[in-house]
């Protein structure tokens, strides 16, 4: 096995960032692209294709099915059946189901499942929609966060200068430079540690909306509007269990079991099929010697009876095993009813501490900028120091950065709350 030379492996990696491209979207973009493009939506869309199928095949019974070939035979004798029908030169066969309850109960749950599909799909765009505008948020996050840790470190780099040339004047001890080199260093750590994390949002991003890992999605700088909240818990709670795409798929598996059970009922009536049969037979096959009167062309056309007599006692199996997974879907529909009520009201508690907590972080940061103005107009008056000033702004970014987490959470808490009442994806679109 040979290794890649540094020569060869440098223009390869050159080669690859140059396929590689960074998207600016704003979060509309980001979740109309991903609904279009995302890969668990695609599937869920085939799935819902094949279900659509699923009718056409179970209609194909009720449709003429037409088959021609040759029977053709040496006879020896007196001429036998073969598979049914007589040597023929050409012979033509046609059956269609004419009633058939059972198979009639077939194309409706084939039906009620596509319905129940579509649902699933649904849901699947919901749930796609809530993690890439969560995606969307962490990159924003990550990146607002990223600028304001470079703001940190340019203000404590500014510090230690200070710091060391006061000790060269002997102003300081040598080792509060040494504790402006450990603030440096930390902030430097953190800022490489948020702009990982940015890289591996916008990476993150990028993919859920279907372009490549080595792509990237940077969220756009333009202000995201507050979306519209519905009144009040009582309406988002209702507003939630109408909306769910899970209720509404467990309600369409209750009617594909009703369904079920009214096939498997019906398997006792009886059933009419269309037959049809047309052979042209040749002489060469003894039909002459053995019978009174022979015509080439032969054919007959009628229907089929078939009345069942004894069907046994799989048919109440069937209809009790049907009747139990009825109850099943019942007991987890109201499951999930239980489920939806509590989850809203969690997010509703969510939303409110989130929103205190962003109150808090604005008013706190409203207070340390007032803070900075009065240090910098102290530095102009002889008052202050430039490393007082270079300290009171980082911790304005410190604020800053924690009114950005509150604010971020805030956003998030709405987010969930849109997902669970459905109404995320129209306010996204």
């Amino acid at each position: 096995m040979h290794g890649i030379s540094l020569k060869t492996a440098l223009p390869l990696v050159l080669a690859l960032a140059a396929h590689a491209e960074t998207h600016t979207l704003t979060m509309r973009e980001a979740v109309q692209r991903a609904l279009s493009q995302n890969p668990e939506v695609v599937m869920a869309r085939m799935d819902e294709a094949r279900a659509a199928a699923n009718i056409r095949i179970a209609k194909d019974p009720f449709s003429p099915r037409v088959t021609a070939g040759s029977g053709m035979a040496y006879v020896n004798g007196f001429p036998l059946s073969i598979e049914g029908s007589a040597p023929s030169i050409f012979q033509i066969n046609a059956s269609q189901y004419l009633f058939n309850r059972p198979q009639t109960y077939a194309i409706a749950q084939a039906k009620e499942t596509a319905r129940g599909a579509a649902f699933s799909t649904a849901g699947k765009a919901d749930e796609i929609a809530f993690r890439v505008a969560s995606l969307y948020v962490d990159a924003d996050r990550a990146g607002r966060l990223a600028e304001m840790a470079g703001k940190q470190v340019e203000s404590l780099t500014k510090v230690l200068e200070t710091l060391q040339a006061r000790v060269a004047e002997g102003r300081e001890l040598p080792i509060a430079a040494r504790e402006a080199n450990v603030n440096l260093l930390r902030a430097r750590q953190r800022q490489m540690s948020l702009d990982s994390d940015r890289d591996f949002a916008g990476r993150s991003l990028a993919t859920a909306l279907g372009y490549t890992a080595g792509d990237a999605v940077v969220p756009s700088a333009s202000e995201r509007t507050a979306p519209k909240l519905p009144e009040n818990e009582t309406a988002a709670t209702r507003a939630a269990i109408d909306a769910s795409n899970d209720i509404k798929r467990l309600d369409s598996n209750l009617i594909v079991k009703d369904l079920e059970i009214k096939g498997d009922k019906a398997q006792r009536l009886p059933r009419i099929d269309l037959v049809a049969q047309y052979a042209l037979l040749g002489k060469y096959n003894n039909y002459d010697q053995y019978f009174a009167h022979f015509q080439r062309n032969n054919g007959e056309i009628g229907a089929s009876f078939q009345i069942p007599l004894l069907t046994g006692p799989g048919i109440r199996a069937q209809v009790g095993r049907a009747e139990a997974d009825q109850q099943h879907i019942r007991t987890e529909m109201q499951m999930v009813k239980d489920r939806i009520a509590l989850d809203v009201h969690q997010s509703y508690q969510t939303l409110a501490k989130a929103d205190m907590a962003r109150q808090v972080a604005q008013a706190d940061l409203e207070l340390t900028r007032e803070q900075l103005s009065v240090v910098l107009a102290q530095l102009n008056e002889g008052r202050a120091t430039l490393r007082q000033v270079e300290e009171a702004r980082f911790g304005e970014n410190e604020k800053w950065i924690a009114f950005y987490e509150a604010q971020f959470n805030t956003e998030r808490a709405q987010l969930e709350l849109l997902r669970q009442t459905g109404e995320l994806r129209a306010a996204l679109q």
